[in-house]
């Protein structure tokens, strides 16, 4: 999960920082794509465009995980986290990056651990779903307004 966590802390602070360069000015995350896309530099690999994008398809990443986790209690983590690259990411990474994948299933937290870490004292199974139910039409949204730029498409280099 560390990849995961590394790489969409990584986008946040791409998008954080632009915000922070003229908050008023990008308001909203579609202005800093707008910007991207009219001066021609929103495909670059550093452009905050490219970070919503990934940012966006690892979340995808974490909502059929954890719908993998409501909806098969029986799955490792290992199988769990299979299914949802399969499902999101898999299709836009080339070679390297999905062998990394491989190998860093086999390094998967224990699903019962894992659910111990993110649950806390609460009603996780319940917060899971409503993440999941909630999030889904925001990061539909995104992929609408990022195929809109001509972002859809756009493979890991």
């Amino acid at each position: 999960m560390t990849l995961v966590k590394s790489d969409i802390g990584g986008n946040i602070t791409r998008l954080e920082s632009k915000y922070s360069s003229n908050p008023s000015k990008f308001n909203y995350l579609y202005s800093l794509v707008q910007l991207e896309v009219e001066t021609k530099t929103a495909k670059a690999s550093s452009s905050c465009t490219n970070g919503l994008l990934w940012l966006t398809r690892a979340m995808d990443f974490l909502v059929e995980l954890f719908r993998n986790l409501l909806d098969h209690p029986d799955w490792t983590m290992s199988q769990a986290c299979t299914d949802s690259y399969g499902k999101t990411l898999k299709k836009w990474h080339g070679w390297l990056a999905s062998s990394s994948f491989s190998v860093a299933m086999k390094l998967a937290p224990d699903r019962k651990k894992f659910m111990e870490v993110i649950g806390g004292n609460g009603d996780i199974m319940g917060d899971i779903d409503k993440f999941c139910t909630t999030f889904t039409p925001l990061l539909k949204e995104n992929h609408k307004f990022l195929a809109s730029v001509g972002m859809d498409e756009l493979k890991a280099s």
